[in-house]
């Protein structure tokens, strides 16, 4: 990945973390990295924990970025989400797995949040 591409990623990343963040989310971990892959936010509001998957686009040209975020990786993210389970979950928490979209278009900003994006089995 180009060193430009991670840049925007990263932008993408903490403009869907301040926006949480202003919405009362508790953020938890950055970047958490299991072998080679990773989830972008772990994020924690009233005993319920969000592993959130962000994606950042330059304009609609390619979509809704949300829409990106395909089968294989919500595999990846229900593996890495499991190893963060085993590691650091707490008896009576609840999981699930939501998808940050931040559409960059110029000067304009927009993000959508869907909750719940998909739905995978984990456990304490």
């Amino acid at each position: 990945m180009s060193e430009a591409r991670q840049a925007f990623g990263e932008l993408g990343e903490r403009i869907a973390e301040r926006w949480l963040r202003e919405r009362g989310w508790k953020i938890v971990q950055r970047r958490f990295r299991s072998g080679h892959r990773d989830i972008d936010l772990v994020v924690e509001q009233d005993g319920l924990v969000a592993f959130v998957e962000v994606k950042a686009r330059r304009g609609d040209r390619f979509g809704d970025p949300v829409q990106a975020v395909n089968w294989r990786k919500q595999k990846e993210l229900g593996r890495s989400a499991r190893v963060w389970v085993a590691r650091h979950g707490r008896k009576g928490e609840a999981y699930r797995f939501d998808v940050v979209g931040v559409l960059m278009d110029g000067t304009s900003v927009r993000i959508r949040h869907v909750e719940s994006a998909f739905l995978l089995r984990l456990s304490v």
